[in-house]
Order: structure tokens, then C-alpha cells, then sequence
């Protein structure tokens, strides 16, 4: 299912005005991640940067043109390890927030 222009929209306004509800989907994106979405977090990592930073200043930030990166977070990109990274770290710097793992049994 695509998205809408007004879902993105709302995303936009609400990470805009809750920077908690940026940090969730920093997360959720992290979460997925490692729980084997991929394809979901790319999604939603790109609708955080639209949300935040925007594609124009991550690029310059991390050196790599920005339509690149709109492929690399798109639902059939493949980012790298190292891109991935950078992106993750420009985001989580943008947000001025710390990311901190634990693993649990289960």
C-alpha cells in the first residue's frame, strides 16, 4: 500500500512538533532492523528523514548525492552496512539523541 501525500504530511508535522515521536521512529526503524524488516525500516527511516533533516542535508552531511540516498531507503533499495550507518549516525545526531542496545534470552 502506497502512501499518501497527507500521511507523509502528518508525519512531517507531527515529528516537527514532537521530537519524542521522532525518536519512536528512530527506533521502531532500529527495531525492525534487527528483527528482520528491513524493508519496513528502510520506510520508515526514509519517512524520518523527509520528516527531519531532509534528504538535501543528509546528503551533504554524509557525502553522497541525495537521490542515492532516496534509492538506498527506498522499499527495494540496498544499502550498504557502511551507508546504512551513516545515515543512522547523521540521523541520531540531527535528533541529539543516544542509542543504547541490550540483549535479552527469549
Amino acid at each position: 500500500m502506497a502512501l499518501t501525500r497527507d500521511f507523509r504530511e502528518t508525519v512531517k508535522k507531527r515529528a516537527e512538533s514532537d521530537p519524542e515521536f521522532s525518536k519512536a521512529l528512530l527506533g521502531e526503524a532500529i527495531d525492525l532492523m534487527l528483527n528482520g524488516d528491513p524493508a519496513t525500516a528502510k520506510l520508515i527511516l526514509r519517512d524520518l528523514v523527509n520528516a527531519t533533516i531532509g534528504f538535501e542535508r543528509l546528503a551533504e552531511e554524509i557525502h553522497k548525492p541525495s537521490k542515492s540516498l532516496h534509492r538506498m531507503l527506498s522499499a527495494s533499495g540496498n544499502p550498504t552496512l557502511d551507508n546504512l550507518s551513516a545515515i543512522l549516525s547523521t540521523v541520531k545526531k540531527a535528533l541529539r539523541v543516544t542509542i543504547h542496545t541490550s540483549v535479552t534470552a527469549g
